[in-house]
């Protein structure tokens, strides 16, 4: 069987790799390093979790230690393009861990973070340089990092890349690289669309394919439960909350969806957090180191934050929604069996994802097995419900029998507030009364008259009030209905016909 020391690698590079605890390659890394070091391009195709990140990072290194001056200022000698800023950061790791016996300097330009740190790092000259194509391209359009002695680039999780709509910075970023240089496309799947266009910036490549296209590791135990949206949410925190559920990731496919899908978890007393686009790049390594370390037992995810996730205790994949493309559901359940290790990855479907459950079987060649709630999570999820279903109950019930208490023996809810607005009406005064003119003169103290009004009338009008005489009343009636106001005219009629206080007219607050 191949060894690593039987593939030419350097000295201290063979000496990390030992100390990580690795002594035989892995398929994907016994074709891609032989066929790196010779200069070749290379298209690898190989199942998530197979150790595609060393294939290319340790032949790098194997270059960088072969030179004898470091690099220019602004300038890198590698560059490595992924399509998120947990799968940068962490391919910079693994570049440290496997060059720590070896003089090298590496850099991560990502965006959700301030440039300043990376900038400096740049001005110096860098040897590999870890990034998203975005913040990338915003560093190179300004002059602060040039390609033009960069001689190798490296796409990794390539097909994700082009899917997502970086073709156009891609283009540009591969345009100020030189013409002579050594170009790699990695990834777990290569559909033929995507093929065409990574062609373009590759010369006679070779293929290094260990696997079927995009078929999943045969160490997942996969599974689909039939259930609508709404049971969906009931199903989820008894699922997760099963005694082999060491340490989970939760699948969704908007941002929106994952918040929404955490919230609940916690609601059930589950330890969970979301990680996902809106998240600042802080908040989403806090979140991430949370779930590495077991502090966080589930991470809920969206696809694209699954490209950055290699933790290697995760035992259970569930997809809350299936995936609209294909190639992300082999993504998906990727995040669990690495390492060698086994796992688990159970997919919710409703009536509107058949089309898609579809569409993945086709691509991965098998029929996913059906899998019914078990009779214990079955009466779990039924017992959750129910009692969701009391406190609402019991919160109904609660409204009439404070009524009664308040109300010495009411009948119900409507009766209740009924008899509290007749008991409210009948200890208002009554709207002709002495004690009500008074309190409206009070509020009538302070406010302007209104507009025209003379002085000897607004004085009529004030006597007639507080002395609460017809007299008075009808003098202000005349005077609102000369002026177009109905005050006046609405006091006399409620004077003449003993008006509810119901019928009471607003009063105005100024011209």
């Amino acid at each position: 069987m191949t060894q690593f020391k039987d593939l030419g690698l350097a000295e201290p590079i063979l000496k990390a790799v030992t100390a990580e605890g690795y002594t035989n390659p892995t398929p994907i890394q016994a074709g891609v390093i032989p066929a790196m070091l010779t200069g070749q391009d290379i298209v690898g195709i190989a199942q998530t979790g197979t150790g595609k990140t060393a294939a290319f990072t340790l032949p790098l290194l194997h270059e960088i230690s072969k030179q004898k001056m470091g690099p220019a200022p602004k300038t890198c000698r590698a560059l490595i393009m992924a399509p998120t800023r947990e799968l940068a950061a962490q391919i910079a790791d693994s570049i440290r861990a496997y060059g720590k016996y070896m003089r090298h300097s590496v850099t991560v330009v990502v965006g959700g973070v301030k440039p300043g740190p990376q900038i400096r790092a740049l001005a110096r000259g860098v040897d590999v340089v870890v990034a998203t194509p975005g913040r990338l391209l915003d560093h190179v359009s300004r002059g602060v990092v040039r390609l033009d002695r960069t001689t190798t680039v490296i796409l990794d999780e390539a097909d994700q890349m082009l899917d997502l709509g970086f073709v156009p910075a891609i283009r540009q970023i591969m345009a100020s690289t030189p013409d002579e240089r050594q170009t790699l496309l990695l990834s777990a799947t290569m559909p033929k669309q995507i093929r065409r266009l990574a062609n373009d910036f590759l010369t006679r490549p070779v293929e290094v394919s260990v696997a079927p296209n995009s078929k999943p590791i045969d160490r997942i135990d996969q599974s689909v439960i039939f259930a609508e949206k709404v049971d969906k949410r009931k199903m989820l925190a008894p699922l997760l909350s099963e005694d082999d559920v060491e340490c989970a990731i939760v699948f969704t496919r908007t941002k929106h969806g994952a918040d929404k899908v955490t919230k609940d978890l916690i609601k059930s007393g589950l330890q969970a957090s979301a990680i996902h686009g809106n998240k600042s790049q802080n908040q989403r390594q806090k979140t991430l180191d949370g779930f590495k370390s077991g502090n966080i037992k589930i991470l809920v995810a969206t696809d694209i934050a699954a490209r950055g996730i290699d933790v290697s205790g995760v035992s259970h994949v569930i997809n809350f929604e299936l995936p609209n493309i294909s190639e992300s559901y082999v993504h998906r359940i990727g995040r669990t069996a690495r390492a060698g290790k086994s796992g688990i990855a159970i997919s919710f479907c409703d009536g509107e994802e058949r089309a898609y459950l579809r569409d993945i079987e086709k691509l991965i060649g098998i029929s996913i097995p059906r899998k019914k709630m078990d009779g214990a999570l079955a009466n779990y999820a039924d017992k959750v419900a129910q009692n969701n279903l009391d406190k609402v109950v019991g919160a109904l019930d609660d409204g009439p029998s404070q009524g009664n208490r308040n109300n010495s023996g009411g009948q119900g809810g409507g009766q209740n507030r009924s008899r509290r607005r007749s008991s409210t009406a009948q200890n208002k005064p009554a709207w002709g009364s002495k004690q009500s003119r008074n309190k409206r003169q009070g509020q009538k103290q302070g406010q302007s008259q209104p507009q025209g009004q003379t002085h000897s009338q607004g004085k009529s009008q004030s006597q007639g009030q507080s002395k609460g005489q017809s007299q008075g009343q009808a003098q202000g009636q005349a005077q609102g209905q000369a002026q177009g106001q109905s005050q006046g005219q609405g006091r006399s009629k409620a004077n003449a016909g003993g008006r509810s206080l119901q019928a009471r007219p607003k009063t105005r607050s100024g011209a």
